[in-house]
């Protein structure tokens, strides 16, 4: 199992975090997905998968939910 760090910008209440979940869930072997909100911040978004997930998918399914990634680290 492998766990890729984001930090995710934007994000501010709970409906955040749920549409944030929701759209990281779809992208393909994405498992879980855990948020550590920080409202009006940087928050930092856990995804536990298979292997690695494609950096593009993530991205795309982050701009998706309305939200803009900061940076990517495993």
């Amino acid at each position: 199992m492998t766990t890729s760090i984001f930090e995710v910008s934007g994000m501010t209440c709970g409906h955040c975090v749920k549409s944030v979940t929701e759209e990281l869930g779809r992208v393909e072997g994405a498992k879980n997905v855990e948020v550590a909100l920080v409202p009006g911040g940087v928050s930092r978004v856990m995804v536990s998968s298979a292997g690695a997930l494609d950096p593009d998918a993530v991205a795309a399914a982050i701009d998706e939910a309305g939200y803009a990634l900061v940076t990517q680290s495993r």
